[in-house]
């Protein structure tokens, strides 16, 4: 079994089975099983072609930019809290109705 510090270190670790695990190993699968297994390097690459370079440009810039218009909000805000701010029931509507649809569709 292998120690923490065997771990730790990166040493290598035997990898060795028991013959009396398996009473019909022979000798050559006996002695290719305790052979040590080194630490394996893989590297790895990505690369992405310029449409997906051109994609990843525009959801940086989307990201940096609100989602929504500061000014317009403040002015809401205001138009609600001095009470001039009046709801169209019918364009409400109308939208709640198309929101509607647009779910069924999915």
């Amino acid at each position: 079994m292998a120690s923490i510090d065997q771990l730790r270190t990166g040493q290598p670790i035997p990898a060795a089975r028991s013959n009396q695990a398996k009473a019909g190993n022979t000798a050559s699968e006996a002695s290719s099983s305790t052979e040590t297994l080194g630490p394996r390097v893989q590297n790895d690459a990505v690369s992405l072609s310029s449409q997906g370079k051109a994609v990843g440009q525009l959801h940086q810039q989307l990201a940096a930019e609100p989602s929504f218009d500061n000014a317009k909000v403040a002015e809401i805000k205001q138009a609600i809290a001095d009470g001039s701010y009046k709801v169209d029931a019918d364009k409400l509507a109308s939208n709640m109705m198309k929101f509607e649809e647009e779910l069924r569709g999915i």
